[in-house]
């Protein structure tokens, strides 16, 4: 069972090092790794050159201007040849070696599961080993109750894109959001919760850096529901909220 890791980077260079070596490092060997650069100007492209050689012909990779990260994550999703696919941000890593071997288990174990999802820690800026929140997905709820997988633990088989579609360029901040709930409430995909913290991921993404993204966020999460016509409450805002404060907490 091939997995296919979809990476995007811009002017990544402080970060992608770690990430790679987090994918280089994993106990499973049959796993595609994809690269789309949005054609950064810093030394992200020379640590590609680099790295390559190392994957022994299982890297694939492109260096061009594209609009935004979801526009790239589409690219990267159609290189893609696996069998399942997920992505590795630029700036996070796999938690620990056995990581895409404990996905492909969870896989193999039950052949129907479309996707299946994990665990994960936020961790500091320059510390991956502090940790921060540790998001505990937890088995499977309502979204319009706040709930929804961690997005880089959403490993999914690559037929379910090719029937279903992926992000949708329409949203900017939430198309992980919009994503995920289309396929698990409007086309009811079979998804599996694997309890283990899969992915070291660095606070500082683009939808918290500032409280107008986080705001433009939530307003789009709140659009994805109507855009799929599934039904959301007038508190869901606040059921959003609660999840991810008690993260703090764990």
């Amino acid at each position: 069972m091939k997995i296919s890791l979809v990476t995007v980077t811009y002017n990544s260079a402080k970060t992608l090092c770690d990430t790679i070596d987090s994918v280089l490092s994993q106990s499973y060997s049959d796993i595609e790794y994809i690269i789309v650069d949005g054609f950064s100007t810093d030394d992200t492209v020379d640590i590609i050159h680099i790295y390559e050689p190392q994957f022994e012909g299982r890297m694939k990779w492109i260096s061009e201007p594209d609009n935004g990260l979801y526009d790239a994550m589409n690219k990267g999703f159609s290189m893609a040849t696996g069998d399942i696919v997920g992505i590795i941000n630029s700036d996070d890593l796999l938690s620990e070696p056995t990581a895409i071997e404990e996905i492909v288990s969870c896989f193999k174990s039950e052949p129907a599961t479309d996707c299946v999802y994990a665990d994960l820690y936020y961790v500091a800026q320059n510390d991956t080993s502090k940790i921060i929140r540790h998001w505990k997905s937890g088995k499977q709820r309502t979204f319009s109750k706040g709930w929804h997988p961690a997005h880089p633990t959403f490993y999914v088989k690559r037929e379910v894109y090719s029937r279903y579609g992926m992000f949708d360029l329409s949203f900017k901040l939430a198309a992980d959001f919009e994503l995920m709930l289309r396929l698990i409430e409007k086309y009811k995909i079979s998804i599996k919760y694997f309890p283990k913290p899969l992915v070291r991921m660095r606070l500082g993404g683009a939808t918290s850096k500032n409280f107008a993204n986080i705001k433009k966020q939530n307003f789009e999460c709140i659009r994805a529901f109507h855009k799929n016509e599934i039904p959301v409450g007038r508190f869901y805002l606040l059921y959003r909220l609660l999840p991810k404060l008690r993260q703090f907490f764990h």
